[in-house]
């Protein structure tokens, strides 16, 4: 199931910031750096990004979640969380159809290059690659866009 955070509840936002720890820990490893900034993230920092949240709630516990800004017409994903003990389940699928919903018409992420779990979802979910940067020595981003509909 999948509902809306509230990240003013305490319990919701430790649970959410302790498995971002876990799952952030996985992708560091896949990229080569720990300097990712979820990693270095407080939980008060957490609670108060102004991004929107949906947890994927399996037997009573958080097992995902994805977070993201609404500009205009473009959702942009701002985080693809899933706890590790959850992996290959299909959570990610299901949390990145659920954005589908929003009326936007275009949902644009950004990715570690070398994170290659999430790149093949995006691509497996009809985005396009549209740029790689290196943001820093030995980290290189992945942007992806898929249009929902015509403007």
């Amino acid at each position: 199931m999948i509902v809306r955070l509230d990240l003013q509840d305490e319990q919701t936002v430790q649970k959410l910031w302790n498995m971002q720890q876990r799952a952030y820990r996985v992708e560091a490893e896949l990229i080569g750096t720990e300097d990712i900034p979820p990693l270095r993230e407080s939980v008060e920092q957490l609670r108060t990004c102004g991004e929107t949240f949906y947890g994927y709630i399996e037997e009573g516990e958080l097992a995902g979640a994805v977070s993201f800004l609404i500009e205009g017409e473009t959702l942009d994903i701002h985080r693809m969380i899933v706890d590790p003990v959850h992996f290959r389940k299909g959570i990610a699928s299901q949390l990145l159809a659920s954005v589908h919903e929003h009326s936007c018409s275009k949902i644009v992420v950004a990715t570690g290059s070398l994170n290659e779990p999430a790149v093949r979802l995006y691509e497996r979910h009809g985005f396009t690659l549209t740029d790689q940067k290196e943001v820093m020595p030995g980290l290189r981003l992945s942007f992806f866009e898929k249009t929902l509909r015509p403007r």
